[in-house]
């Protein structure tokens, strides 16, 4: 799996992943949060995870989608 995007909040992360399931594009979020124990503790922020072979589309649909921010990694 590639990084799709990365965000300040699992949140914002999990909005992003929201719509990439809209769009059809399995994804998972990852952040440093010792599995949630720790919400906002997030070395590096929360990634978002596509395939290899989404990961344009990934791109098409977060550059796409309205009030969000993300770095392409």
């Amino acid at each position: 799996m590639i990084q799709a995007g990365t965000y300040p909040t699992r949140g914002e992360a999990e909005i992003a992943q929201s719509a990439l399931d809209a769009a059809g594009i399995p994804s998972v979020v990852e952040g440093d949060d010792a599995g949630g124990a720790y919400p906002f503790s997030f070395n590096g922020g929360v990634r978002v995870l596509v395939d290899e072979a989404d990961a344009e589309a990934a791109a098409a649909v977060l550059d796409g989608a309205s009030g969000s921010v993300h770095d392409q990694g």
